[in-house]
């Protein structure tokens, strides 16, 4: 349907760009984790960011160092470690298997990025968020260059 506007090399970078987007993402989700598994590290890594980069003590930067740090420190903190992993390195694999063009990876990542749609909009929900609105646009995007690529895959396959 869109092939009759858009070529299809360019529907192909895009493609390419929106699961590179979800690899970054993957491994920033990744390295989110292992910087939150180590809250005590964290703390004294913000103390001296705030003592290298602000003589003063700001009130709004204090204020949110200690919000992150309540984050990080409570039981909700766990929770936010194994999800930001598991997030991550389910994105990673997936990317992986759509970049060497497995056939498993496609209807995985299409099932796998629906559902982070699902929860995302559940969590907009909660606590009303743009960038979680944007999230989840990106990720119905990366959802139709898959199938579309998908498709693409299956239909050349057939031809030999």
């Amino acid at each position: 349907m869109i092939e009759r506007w858009v070529p299809e090399k360019y529907i192909h970078d895009f493609f390419l760009l929106g699961i590179f987007v979800k690899a970054f993402d993957g491994i920033v989700e990744i390295l989110t984790s292992i910087i939150l598994f180590f809250p005590t590290q964290l703390s004294e890594l913000i103390h001296w960011l705030l003592r290298s980069w602000i003589f003063n003590s700001n009130q709004f930067l204090a204020t949110h160092k200690q919000v992150l740090l309540k984050i990080v420190s409570n039981h909700d903190g766990l929770f936010m470690i194994i999800y930001l992993l598991s997030h991550g390195v389910i994105k990673i694999v997936l990317v992986a298997g759509l970049l060497y063009r497995k056939l498993w990876a496609y209807p995985a990542a299409i099932v796998v990025f629906s559902a982070f749609v699902v929860y995302q909009m559940y969590r907009y929900l909660l606590a009303p968020s743009s960038f979680m609105v944007f999230l989840s646009i990106l990720d119905l995007i990366v959802i139709g260059l898959t199938w579309h690529e998908y498709k693409f895959l299956k239909a050349r396959e057939q031809l030999f």
